[in-house]
């Protein structure tokens, strides 16, 4: 037995050396599977708000890009060069749809295999009651919390549909946040029922307050229903200002994306305050008010409190 002792020897040594090598090469494999695993989406939407929906439901499995920036205004935009050359990166597209974004169009036209999703498919639809637009759906539905919980379970099932490994994942991320959404929106039936029954008419510049003035009961006025290049004529302005007067509404509001000089002539014919900026269809930056779509809401919801019962 004595002379096949070292043959065994070196057999056990070269499989030893052998298993060692393979552990060693185990974390670069593991590295290279773990890297295509986490391979972020590419998830481009075309305004700041459904941008941070798509963030709160994606989280690090995805990366959440707003074509339009914080402050824009999004009915009249219209895509540059370096908008084409960052969808021609995204693995998904997320729009609001009910003709906010026309200007999609040219967009769309240089992705055709990206996929499309309409977050607000599926919401009760508010419908505008004048102007040129009468008949059409109002776009904004994300006011009203209830809908914004359609427009989570959309971007959860378009990012499971997309990288159905996460499924898990985007899931218990979108229930959370849809947690997040029903809190606020107890927040705000508590806070906007408090405004007194003579005081619960929200006069604004555009009519985008639809679906939030139709949760929490209050009355909507405004200069005009779409932000467009016809918006502040003579006639909307005389009309809101006898509103203003008959009605005795102490606060009138601007958005974040308009100009307030229009409003302030009202507040010049009127008496009326301007009682503060809403923010509606753009997020502000990181360091203001609305800086997330559930801080969208409380602000605008504190605002128009403020606005509608200071005595100043």
């Amino acid at each position: 037995m004595k002379k096949y002792l070292p043959y065994t020897l070196v057999a056990l040594i070269i499989l030893t050396l052998a298993y060692i090598g393979f552990e060693r090469r185990l974390p670069q494999e593991a590295a290279v599977i773990s890297a295509t695993q986490t391979d972020k989406i590419v998830a481009l939407s075309t305004f700041t708000i459904i941008a941070d929906m798509v963030s709160e439901v994606g989280g690090d499995k995805v990366e959440s890009i707003s074509l339009t920036k914080p402050g824009a205004e999004i009915h009249g935009y219209q895509p540059t060069p370096n908008d084409l050359v960052q969808a021609s990166k995204a693995d998904i597209l997320f729009e609001n749809g009910m003709n906010l974004e026309v200007w999609t169009t040219k967009l769309r036209a240089s992705i055709p295999d990206v996929p499309v999703v309409r977050v607000s498919e599926g919401v009760t639809v508010q419908y505008i009651a004048e102007d040129a637009y009468a008949g059409k759906p109002n776009p904004h539905a994300w006011m009203s919390p209830e809908q914004g919980l359609i427009y989570v379970e959309n971007i959860r099932k378009a990012l499971v549909a997309q990288a159905p490994q996460h499924e898990a994942y985007f899931n218990a991320r979108a229930e959370s946040y849809a947690n997040e959404i029903r809190a606020v929106d107890t927040q705000l039936e508590e806070a906007l029922g408090q405004l007194p029954e003579n005081n619960r008419v929200l006069v604004t510049c555009e009519g985008a307050f639809t679906y939030l003035a139709s949760d929490y009961g209050l009355t909507e006025e405004y200069l005009w229903a779409i932000n467009s290049e016809s918006q502040g004529s003579p006639q909307q302005v005389a009309n809101i200002i006898e509103v203003v007067k008959e009605k005795q509404v102490p606060a009138v509001f601007c958005e974040s994306t308009v100009e307030p000089r229009i409003q302030q002539e009202v507040v010049a014919a009127t008496g009326a305050r301007l009682g503060g900026v809403l923010f509606v269809d753009s997020l502000s930056d990181e360091a203001g008010p609305a800086s997330t779509y559930l801080e969208l809401l409380k602000h605008t919801a504190n605002t128009i409190i403020t606005g509608l019962t200071s005595t100043s």
